[in-house]
């Protein structure tokens, strides 16, 4: 190396390397990242053990999950399988079916969260049924769910990879011990009162406030949100439900939270109406709108078209549209999720005069939504899961 190269060398590492102090009063050589370096976005590969009573479909999603860069290191043909695997290989997510025969997958899931606490994806046929034990397997300590198109066995799995791709990761991701405190909290929660007036069985006032509450959630959202409509008292509100959630399941989720709350919860329909004291869940498998306002009565409709979004219902569709129609006060509201939607939504009820709050990274399952909406510049409060139906109650519009 000549001597000019050599000083040319010194000087570039003059450039990128800086000394600071560490917390110890230490100097400590730091290199320096040009602004002009792109930033690298390192893509995490969780390892999975799919647990499926059907060889084919173990090979499916295994090949599915393979070609992604998502490894499997493990696959099991029932429950009571998994949960050896599962001991052995110490992966960061599960893939469970629910129907299996011997161990279940409901069995599966309690028996892993006591023993080898594991994230687990459970995979539901699209039906009814299949909504019943899901959210059982929910209740139990699955973080989140993914339905099989076809049923049992379906080539529809492949057609919708990416989208289980993602579900995957997002599921390793999961703050398990977040995700549990909320189970338990679930299990310990007592149906509400469905008491309009007076004093509840809790001790919480009704409040008189004609507002409209908009929630938004996904991954971890169900308990989320059971929680926080268990938690507000009776009163004059309404109150908008988008969960990510597919058709066949939503109608199950607001039986739920009307047997956990104060309000009459109902499934969304086109055209319905929304009075004070009523809540409506959006219908999965579509986008809802708010289509009207007047006298403080809201009307939804339903949107068959996928408006180019990888969500269906997307918060942002009921959100931007509650901000251009409903002319009273209202309150947005971010929950645990996945993805960025949500924040648009979020600014535009601010921008209309509304008030907003997102949950707090430390009681998320998935921190997602909300930091999207908090990066964004648009929330008023950040608050714990436990403090989200106080703070709606006393943010006075």
């Amino acid at each position: 190396m000549s001597v000019a190269l050599f000083y040319r060398f010194l000087y570039y590492l003059q450039q990128c390397v800086a000394t600071f102090p560490d917390q110890h009063g230490h100097r400590r050589v730091t290199i320096r990242v040009r602004d002009s370096a792109p930033e690298v976005t390192r893509v995490r590969k969780p390892q999975t053990v799919v647990v499926d009573d059907s060889r084919f479909m173990r090979g499916l999603i295994t090949d599915l999950l393979d070609d992604a860069g998502v490894p499997v290191v493990g696959e099991a043909a029932d429950g009571a399988e998994a949960l050896e695997v599962i001991k052995e290989e110490g992966p960061d997510a599960v893939t469970m079916d629910l129907e299996m025969p011997g161990m279940g997958g409901i069995e599966a899931v309690e028996r892993i969260m006591d023993e080898q606490p594991t994230p687990v994806l459970m995979l539901s046929a699209h039906t009814e049924d299949g909504a019943e034990v899901t959210f059982e397997a929910l209740d139990k300590g699955a973080v989140d769910f993914f339905t099989k198109p076809g049923g049992e066995v379906s080539m529809g799995v492949s057609q919708h990879g990416e989208q289980l791709v993602s579900t995957v990761r997002s599921v390793a991701d999961a703050d398990l011990a977040q995700a549990s405190r909320q189970t338990e909290a679930d299990q310990q929660r007592q149906p509400a009162s469905q008491t309009t007036g007076g004093t509840t069985e809790a001790g919480l006032e009704p409040f008189d406030d004609t507002r409209t509450v908009l929630i938004g959630s996904s991954t971890g959202g169900p308990d989320a949100v059971e929680q926080v409509m268990s938690e507000l008292p009776a009163g004059d509100c309404r109150v908008i439900v988008i969960q990510h959630m597919p058709e066949a399941f939503t109608a199950r989720f607001a039986d739920r939270l009307d047997a956990a709350s104060r309000y009459d919860v109902r499934e969304a329909t086109d055209g319905a109406r929304i009075d004070a004291g009523e809540a409506v869940v959006a219908r999965g498998g579509c986008h809802m709108e708010i289509s009207g306002y007047s006298s403080g009565r809201i009307r939804v409709g339903l949107i068959d078209d996928d408006l180019g979004l990888s969500v269906d219902p997307a918060v942002d569709v009921t959100m931007k549209s509650a901000a251009e129609t409903i002319t009273d006060p209202m309150t947005g509201v971010i929950l645990t999720g996945m993805g960025s939607d949500g924040a648009d939504g979020i600014c535009a009820i601010q921008e209309a005069g509304g008030l907003t709050v997102a949950q707090d990274e430390a009681s998320c399952v998935i921190y997602g939504m909300p930091k999207r909406a908090i990066n964004a510049g648009c929330v008023d409060e950040v608050c714990d899961l436990n403090e989200i139906a106080t703070t709606i109650r006393e943010l006075v519009p």
